[in-house]
């Protein structure tokens, strides 16, 4: 699988939080995805450039505060769970029918907020999800603000929706597929890591990344519905096992950039084998 140089050093930063991430680690990692040091050094520039990383000492990089918002919100994997709550039966709506579209910078932002945390289109101008994430409905709110959805959009609680719509609103998210990802992608880590010592440490660390980060923009993306729109015995068994393998994963990146701080001359560029 081809890896962007982008995504691997936004991703490896936000896997070591705040310890910063030095040149050379960041180009043993990109050659285990056959990125070339010139790309790297392009790719840093250009995050440099957008606020994305900043300098953090001779050859060493830290997330930049225009990745802030990007930390915080795909930490919220590790919490998932304890953001839900019981399921009443009624429904959080946003109305933005009065927002304008002309703007695509905002309607870009504003969609993916809408998307991240799990909303759908109803009808035009009108995106609705179930009642059951957050503390309350002021919390969704304000994480949407967040998120880039514009303060101007209406943001409420309803209930008693007439019947044609209820049964609308249960075919905008598909459940079934849902559930069967969750045991699909469980059962995919589960059976790497019960063969994990196989493993060569490149090889470890090639594929911990690139499964782990799949899991984890599941869980990232995940609309987390109540049942019965899911099973959620399954998400949780899913949710379980991604703890385990991040955890798994960060063992093996931590052997990898040992193995590089202690390796007196740079490494050769490594080929994959996949």
């Amino acid at each position: 699988m081809r890896v962007n140089p982008k995504t691997l050093i936004l991703e490896l930063l936000l896997a070591v939080g705040d310890k910063p991430l030095t040149a050379r680690d960041a180009i043993q990692a990109c050659a285990l995805f056959n990125i070339s040091e010139n790309s790297l050094r392009v790719t840093l520039a250009r995050l440099s450039a957008a606020g994305f990383i900043e300098v953090a000492g001779r050859a060493t990089y830290q997330l930049g505060p225009a990745a802030t918002d990007l930390a915080t919100e795909v930490a919220t994997w590790r919490t998932a769970e304890a953001r839900m709550r019981p399921w009443q039966g009624g429904y959080i709506v946003v109305h933005s029918g009065a927002l304008g579209r002309s703007d695509r910078v905002a309607l870009q932002r504003r969609e993916r907020a809408l998307k991240m945390l799990g909303f759908r289109l109803l009808e035009r101008g009108l995106h609705i999800r179930p009642d059951n994430i957050e503390h309350n409905i002021d919390e969704v709110r304000e994480r949407l603000y967040k998120l880039g959805l514009n303060r101007e959009a209406a943001v409420f609680f309803a209930n008693n929706l007439d019947s044609d719509r209820e049964a609308t609103v249960q075919q905008l998210w598909d459940g079934a597929a849902l559930t069967q990802s969750y045991r699909q992608l469980r059962v995919q880590l589960e059976d790497w890591l019960a063969d994990a010592d196989r493993r060569t440490l490149n090889d470890a660390a090639r594929e911990s990344f690139l499964l782990g980060g799949n899991a984890i923009r599941q869980l990232v993306f995940d609309p987390l519905l109540p049942e019965p729109f899911i099973d959620a015995a399954e998400r949780h068994a899913f949710i379980e096992t991604v703890h385990r393998f991040d955890e798994a994963g960060r063992a093996i990146w931590n052997q990898f950039f040992a193995f590089i701080a202690d390796t007196p001359t740079p490494l050769p560029f490594v080929p994959s084998t996949s």
